[in-house]
């Protein structure tokens, strides 16, 4: 496995380093711990981090209160550790503060080394988590920009789509295809990442409950179940019709115009004109004819909700022009 440092690595490293020291220039006890809870707080989002460090200064606070009952309560001792998380680790559960429980085992053992609970130790506690969970925050405002990312995606994921309508058409004009299908495989697999990638950049931004770019995915995802059911369509067809060439040509245009601009309606008045000549067009005279032209038509129906999902959507914010180089597989 290739060694790699990446950014969250990074902020971890110095966060926590900045951490202990800063515990450890304002005079805390235990200042070590602070740099243990920024290293738990710093996750791969904003909004993640927030709720971590939420989660864990509640459940701290819970701790001690707990410490309080238990040790002043009955003895320090060590049965009574293992008394008080029996209590307190299903409380946390329930509250929904689970992310909490390791840095709070934390603090549990503090009090528990102390011996006793005074308002110097139980702000001293608050003062170390205090640094530990603010030092977290700071660090994960700085967060990587994913617009290229998310670009480079898209483009990846238009190529194949592309591609895979060359086949068609390669197909529908010949009854003959070498493909072996491998656009499809990666499809699947790149759409999965993208829209992983683009719900991460969602829970980056505060303010923000929406992407376009994850809502672009998702109508991906959509189009290319429809591509999934259309190809099975298309290799039934052995018999080459006038029909099958209008569709090829209509579809080798769509595959020149696969990109975030919304172009579906002009396609869809095509497709619209296209069937309406069909129409006119004589009855078929074969089985082989019938067959090839029901299949045909079939297509140009599921193409049709291929062009409305894409109608439906927000169109991408312009940005860069992205050139992908492809690291794997087939070009």
């Amino acid at each position: 496995m290739k060694f790699r440092i990446g950014y969250r690595t990074i902020k971890t490293a110095i966060g926590t380093s900045a951490a202990i020291i800063l515990a450890q220039i304002l005079g805390f006890e235990n200042f070590t711990s602070a740099g243990i809870i920024t290293i738990l707080c710093i996750q791969v989002t904003k909004k993640k981090s927030l709720r971590a460090s939420w989660d864990r200064f509640f459940a701290c606070l819970l701790a001690m209160v707990f410490c309080a009952i238990i040790f002043e309560g009955i003895a320090y001792h060590p049965l009574m550790i293992g008394l008080l998380l029996l209590l307190f680790i299903p409380t946390a559960v329930m509250l929904r503060k689970s992310d909490g429980i390791v840095t709070s085992s934390v603090i549990i053992l503090h009090i528990y080394a102390a011996g006793q609970m005074t308002w110097d130790i139980i702000l001293n506690e608050i003062g170390i988590i205090t640094i530990g969970i603010g030092v977290a925050l700071v660090a994960n405002i700085f967060m990587p920009s994913l617009d290229l990312k998310l670009r480079e995606y898209q483009v990846q994921i238009e190529e194949n789509f592309k591609r895979i309508f060359d086949e068609i058409v390669k197909y529908l004009r010949t009854n003959e295809s070498d493909w072996d299908g491998y656009e499809i495989t990666e499809t699947t697999k790149l759409i999965e990442q993208a829209e992983s990638l683009a719900f991460r950049d969602v829970e980056n931004h505060f303010l923000r409950n929406e992407n376009v770019y994850f809502h672009y995915f998702k109508m991906r995802e959509k189009q290319f179940e429809i591509i999934e059911r259309v190809l099975p369509i298309v290799t039934s067809i052995s018999h080459t019709v006038e029909q099958g060439e209008m569709i090829a040509d209509f579809i080798e245009e769509l595959a020149e115009n696969i990109h975030p601009g919304n172009t579906a309606d002009y396609f869809l008045d095509k497709l619209f004109v296209m069937k309406a000549s069909f129409k006119r067009m004589e009855l078929p005279k074969t089985r082989q004819e019938f067959e090839a032209r029901a299949a045909l038509f079939q297509f140009v129906r599921e193409m049709e909700q291929y062009l409305w999902i894409k109608s439906s959507t927000k169109e991408l914010p312009k940005g860069k022009k992205v050139h992908v180089h492809a690291n794997s597989g087939k070009n």
